[in-house]
Parts: C-alpha cells; structure tokens; sequence
C-alpha cells in the first residue's frame, strides 16, 4: 500500500505541507500576530535536522515567567513519532544557555495539532486542556508550556483583552486577560477555512 500524503495549500503566497498547517495561518492571522513559515532549517548534530513549521514574533507569554515580545516556535504534527519526540526535545533545549535552564527558552515551540472544537470558548478550552495533558509516554505534550519554558502545564493560543497575541496559562490567574469572543472567533475561522477552488478565506483582525 502506498503512503498517504496530505494535500499541499495555497494560502498567502505559501505553499504549506498540510490544510492543517494551512489552517493554523488563518488562525495566526486571526489573531493578528506576525508570523513566518518554515524560515530557517536547524542542524541539531548527530545527524538530526529540524524544520519548525512557523515562527511567531511578539508573542506574550503569559504565565509563569511573564514575558513579551518573544519569538515562539510552533509545530503542527497530526500526528507525533519518535523521531519527532527528539527533534523538538533537543531543539527546545539548545534555547537555553550552558547551565541555565530556566525560564523561556530561546528556542521554545509549541506543538499543536488539530483546530479545537468547540461550541463556544469554554468547550474550546477543554479540549485544548484534554490535550494539553494526554499521555504520550516521553513524547512532549500538545498545548503544553514543556517545550517553551520547562514547565508543563496547559499553553492556550489566543488573544488578550488589548489585542496582542499570548500564550495563557491554563488557569484564571492567566485567563482572565482573555478576550474569548476574539479568540473563539479566531478558532471557528480557522476551522471552516476552506481552500478549494483557488479560495482564499477572508480573515480580519478582531479589534
């Protein structure tokens, strides 16, 4: 049986591996944070490369350490192997300088996977909470501020109530700077983006 590929998507100008990379663009772009596909390849050593699909710049990150303007990494994996384990765990770790592991790391990404469902934002949140915590025995987690700062705990894209784009904490001392109609917002676009035909979903910045 031959492989099943995912279909390539034009949106942009961009040609991305995936409708689901594809999608996570209109969601970024939803959001109004700046964000680069696919800018720079990574030599990891020992005959490891890296690609990381996106690399967002101004990113609050609003939880433990609390920082703004950062450039955050971010994979979309359908799916997560080994290999893919290894990749993000290493370069995730090479943002740190010798012997200083804390806070947010030079080179932290967020994984994440599917577009959350959800009726409303409340029902959005737990599904991104349902991942942000799912065993994957060693694998680093979907949604999770592991890879970004060392801590895991539950990372929520969206936007706050000034209109910049964080990742939040996942609980109310983080989410109460939410602003849930522009995040949920951003989410249902993404979701129903369609890309056939030569469309082009139509995203204006929620103000």
């Amino acid at each position: 049986m031959s492989e099943i590929r995912a279909i390539q998507t034009e949106y942009k100008g961009y040609l991305f591996r995936s409708r689901l990379e594809a999608r996570w663009a209109v969601f970024f772009d939803a959001c109004g944070v700046d964000w680069e596909y696919e800018p720079e390849g990574y030599d990891l050593g020992d005959g490891l490369y890296y690609l990381p699909d996106f690399l967002l710049h101004g990113v609050t990150v609003n939880h433990g350490y609390f920082k703004k303007n950062c450039d955050i990494y971010v994979e979309v994996k359908g799916q997560m192997n080994d290999a893919d384990a290894e990749k993000i765990n290493r370069f995730y770790a090479a943002g740190y300088p010798e012997g200083n592991d804390w806070g947010v790391s030079q080179t932290a990404v967020l994984i994440v996977g599917n577009i959350p469902n959800g009726e409303d934002m409340r029902e959005i949140l737990d599904n991104l909470q349902d991942a942000a915590y799912d065993d994957h025995h060693g694998w680093p987690n979907f949604y999770n501020f592991e890879t970004v700062d060392g801590d895991y705990f539950g990372a929520y894209p969206g936007v706050d109530k000034h209109g910049k784009f964080n990742l939040f904490g996942d609980d109310s001392t983080y989410l109460w700077s939410m602003n849930s109609d522009a995040t949920e917002r951003a989410y249902r676009l993404a979701r129903q983006a369609r890309f056939e035909h030569g469309e082009t979903p139509r995203v204006r910045r929620y103000r």
